[in-house]
């Protein structure tokens, strides 16, 4: 019952992906003489926590109850009142759970509040519990989000034919699967040669029942986003985030006007240090931290995955392969940049998982230098 409870509570956090930053996505469940008499998850930042919800469930069963939490209860109070201090209330007997909360206002304060009030308390480590947490984690631990790459190809690692003819190379349930990728991330980042190329929207289609968009990311170090581009049509519910390079635009005197344009047309324009000629992401990623966002799905081009790639801030690669051959020695592949001159210095992944859907393939990887931090993929 402990790991089966668990597990229930990992997947209905799993429903607040998207929607809870800069709060954790966190699911609860609480059983009582073996049956489950409450459970609830954290929907949206602002609103109760998942325990509350659990204990709201159960009422008074919930005295002398086992509740299992996917993240240590907090004991400190934000927008919402302390968890430890209704668990305690409650008369719940037992409190496992599967992340140790990073947070500094709580980081063990929880397990020791509970305990103080006589509340027997595990810090019992879930895979499915760390996983649906990964992204929380990781910003307050490392400053910044779980970056995700996610890329499709042919089975001859091609992303387009030599024409640029990309449309399309996986299945249909390949690319309804990315808009469930895109609907569990805080933001999606793409690089302006996708946007110039593919005139994305970025989009969770069809929308979620309660309409909620991830950010849209665009790259652009000179802002030559198109005013006409799909980004701007006003689908979303704001405009894209366009990211630039200060030091490119310093001394280009159309660089105020092209920025104005974008704007008017609904776009926010974030200036940010260059690395070379391009956005500094390392210095882009502490930005998407401090902003509360946990998960950041990227979606290209090749010159933003190589430098992910290489900079260490790719925490999982999910590789598309559809059963078609494209050919052409000048056909792109998924990741441009310079590359590595030997084998030996090329970055190592892991494989974590190999699924099936529809005729393609999806190959998870995780670097190989990586904590074990999210070891399991949601689903």
């Amino acid at each position: 019952m402990d790991t089966d409870s668990m597990a229930r509570a990992a997947a209905l956090a799993a429903r607040g992906l998207g929607r809870t930053a800069p709060n954790p996505p966190v699911g609860a469940v609480l059983v009582r003489d073996g049956k489950v008499v409450g459970e609830g998850y954290h929907a949206a930042a602002g609103t109760p926590h998942a325990e509350i919800h659990a204990l709201r469930a159960a009422g008074a069963a919930a005295s002398g109850a086992t509740l299992h939490v996917t993240l240590e209860p907090c004991c400190h109070r934000g927008r919402t009142p302390p968890c430890t201090d209704a668990i305690v209330a409650a008369g719940v007997r037992d409190v496992r759970y599967a992340v140790a909360d990073p947070d500094p206002r709580v980081a063990g304060g929880g397990h020791r509040r509970l305990e103080a009030a006589g509340v027997a308390v595990t810090h019992a480590p879930h895979l499915a519990g760390e996983a649906v947490a990964r992204g929380f984690v990781s910003r307050l631990t490392t400053g910044r989000p779980w970056v995700t790459v996610k890329v499709a190809s042919s089975l001859d690692g091609r992303i387009a034919t030599r024409t640029g003819d990309s449309r399309w190379i996986s299945g249909e349930a390949s690319r309804a699967r990315v808009h469930q990728l895109r609907d569990r991330a805080d933001a999606v980042l793409v690089g302006i040669r996708t946007v110039l190329a593919d005139d994305p929207l970025l989009t969770v289609r069809p929308a979620p029942d309660d309409g909620r968009q991830p950010l849209r990311i665009v790259l652009d170090s000179e802002l030559r986003l198109p005013p006409d581009a799909a980004l701007l049509s006003g689908v979303a519910d704001s405009g894209p985030l366009v990211v630039c390079a200060l030091e490119r635009l310093a001394h280009d005197p159309a660089a105020g006007a092209r920025r104005a344009r974008l704007e008017a047309r609904g776009a926010h324009v974030l200036g940010v240090a260059a690395d070379g000629n391009r956005v500094d992401l390392r210095v882009l990623m502490q930005i998407l931290g401090a902003r509360g966002l946990n998960e950041v799905l990227v979606e290209g081009g090749g010159e933003v995955i190589s430098t992910l790639v290489s900079a260490g801030l790719v925490d999982e690669l999910l590789s598309c392969a559809a059963p078609v051959v494209i050919g052409g020695r000048d056909a792109p592949g998924p990741v441009g940049g310079t590359g590595v001159d030997r084998i030996a210095d090329a970055p190592r992944f892991r494989f974590v998982s190999v699924d099936r859907i529809g005729d393609d393939v999806w190959l998870t990887a995780r670097p190989l230098d990586r904590s074990a931090l999210g070891r399991q993929e949601v689903r």
